[in-house]
């Protein structure tokens, strides 16, 4: 069973001011583009905002997008990588994902045995 994975994107983006300081840089929408992916991975891989360095390849990003993404302060550089500035006031934690899922897999559990509960009272009816 797969899952439907995302992360929230605050719709004021495009003008957002540290997104227009990195538009008006060279390069600045191939980094604007990096970001994005990073939100997505770091959702993805449930890293509550951490980006490993060894990541950034899958990010399609190169070192000079992760140092223009510290200048503007949507991430923040410590040790091993990076972190999305403000990742955890936004995004749910991985915790609180996990503790959603297994709510909705336990209310879809006990959806499927009422049925299955009615299926078999019918059919010890429609027996009699």
């Amino acid at each position: 069973m797969s899952t439907l994975r995302w992360v929230r994107l605050d719709t004021s983006l495009p003008r957002n001011s540290k997104m227009l300081t990195l538009l008006n840089n060279r390069d600045g929408y191939r980094t604007a583009f990096v970001y994005v992916c990073s939100l997505a991975y770091v959702g993805e891989q449930g890293t509550d905002g951490f980006i490993p360095r060894e990541a950034l390849v899958l990010l399609h990003a190169r070192k000079s997008d992760a140092q223009r993404l510290v200048e503007v302060n949507l991430w923040w550089e410590e040790e091993g990588g990076w972190r999305v500035n403000d990742w955890d006031e936004y995004q749910p934690s991985t915790k609180e994902m996990k503790e959603r899922s297994a709510r909705a897999r336990a209310a879809a559990a006990a959806r499927w045995n009422k049925r299955r509960e009615r299926g078999n009272d019918e059919s010890v009816q429609s027996a009699k």
